[in-house]
């Protein structure tokens, strides 16, 4: 199954590695309030990597030009070295000043004490108001804002409207329920063909979200025990399932090519997946266009999310949530988004992002911010890779029918509950 861009990232380790972080940061303070002369932060990151690295050097050297006694030193690292590293520096006590964390990661360390309280240790460096209120929330852990969301993205479908077409369908609409996608993925899968009505990977983050669109919960209220063996986590997990093999491809008929060559090659009608799939499909030559993806009793869109934070132990408080929040709400940076595919800003300010709604195809953009009125963040513990593993791989034991659903579904509930 081909990985897309957060998928690599949800396959990095680092979920479980601050049970010492803890100790070893306890009782570290903020350091002063101000420095009193010029100063050099570091800032860590995986997200500018060679592709956008002198996009973020033009972010740094503006910021720099307005801030000219802070010079900020970047450090990149690719995704599947950096957690690694990260977690070498902290235990080290050498932690850079400031550094990124995808939504998955923060909470693991906001739990060991590894981040900086923003608003408290500089409350005047901070405009909540410039944020999508969501995007901002999700880094608040225990009612402290630990980070300040850089960038987000969101999954939605993506259909290829020459298929429709051939098959005389209507195209998807934001009204569209699973039943309508089911009904629409029969009619337009042709298997002897190997066209396939529908494209959805069977794992942990589709199934977060098909259990939330059938308006289900992953844990009870008080985070001590898994719900999803539920009614509605049935429904999600035979939501998924029920497509292998049938309106979507199993791993045979896919040959070894990855679901994104087989829609570009016009072989998948209905595909779930990612904005940053866009600028990889400016030039097939099919015309496809894309939509608020299907709830069942309810709309519920991935949300992914990334912060910037700051060390608790960084000497330069003031000066870190400084670069923070003109890394993440700059016009500057939203406009470097916006015109370099670097996932978008989580702005508030629908006006910024205008010109992103101009650019075509996909001619219905506005899918992505609609999206955003019914985003879901992933269940979150502090064993996260494990809990992923889990339920993805008792879904795929279900897929390959070793078990069935129901029964699928209880033995992953139980061991999430041992992690618990």
């Amino acid at each position: 199954m081909h990985i897309t861009k957060p998928a690599a990232r949800w396959r990095m380790a680092g979920v479980g590695i601050l049970a010492t972080t803890a100790l070893l940061l306890a009782g570290c303070s903020a350091g002063p309030a101000e420095s009193d002369g010029p100063v050099t932060i570091e800032f860590f990151n995986f997200t500018a990597g060679a592709d956008h690295e002198a996009q973020l050097q033009r972010i740094v050297d503006a910021f720099e030009d307005e801030n000219p006694n802070i010079t900020v030193k970047v450090q990149n690292a690719p995704y599947e070295d950096y957690f690694t590293s990260l977690k070498t520096r902290i235990a080290g006590n050498t932690a850079p000043d400031t550094f990124e964390l995808n939504y998955e990661n923060f909470v693991s360390f906001a739990s060991s004490g590894a981040l900086l309280d923003l608003e408290t240790a500089a409350p005047d460096a901070i405009d909540k108001s410039v944020y999508f209120p969501k995007a901002y929330d999700a880094f608040n852990f225990d009612g402290v804002q630990l980070g300040l969301p850089e960038s987000f993205s969101v999954v939605v479908l993506i259909y290829n409207k020459d298929l429709f077409d051939a098959a005389g369908l209507d195209y998807p609409t934001a009204d569209w329920t699973w039943a309508d996608e089911k009904a629409a993925a029969e009619k337009l899968t042709d298997a002897g063909a190997g066209i396939f009505g529908e494209y959805q990977p069977v794992q942990f983050f589709e199934f977060y979200k098909s259990l939330a669109q059938s308006g289900g919960e992953f844990f009870n209220a008080d985070m001590t025990e898994a719900t999803f063996n539920s009614e509605a986590g049935i429904a999600a997990a035979h939501h998924l399932v029920d497509k292998v093999g049938n309106t979507m491809p199993n791993e045979a008929q896919m040959g070894g090519i990855g679901d994104d060559v087989l829609f570009q090659q016009g072989k998948i009608a209905m595909w779930h997946n990612g904005i940053w799939q866009f600028n990889n499909l400016l030039d097939i030559p099919s015309k496809w266009d894309v939509v608020v993806e299907p709830g069942n009793t309810q709309h519920a869109s991935h949300f992914f999310a990334n912060a910037g934070v700051a060390s608790a132990s960084t000497k330069h408080p003031v000066e870190s949530a400084k670069w923070l929040q003109y890394l993440a709400s700059s016009d500057l940076t939203v406009d470097i988004r916006l015109n370099e595919d670097w996932e978008l800003p989580a702005v508030a300010d629908k006006a910024l992002l205008e010109p992103y709604l101009s650019i075509t195809p996909p001619e219905n953009r506005q899918a992505v911010f609609d999206s955003l009125d019914a985003v879901v963040v992933p269940p979150v513990i502090e064993r996260q890779q494990e809990l992923q593993d889990i339920v993805t791989l008792y879904l795929q034991k279900a897929v390959l029918g070793e078990l069935s659903v129901e029964d699928a579904l209880d033995q992953a509930v139980e061991e999430v509950n041992a992690l618990l």
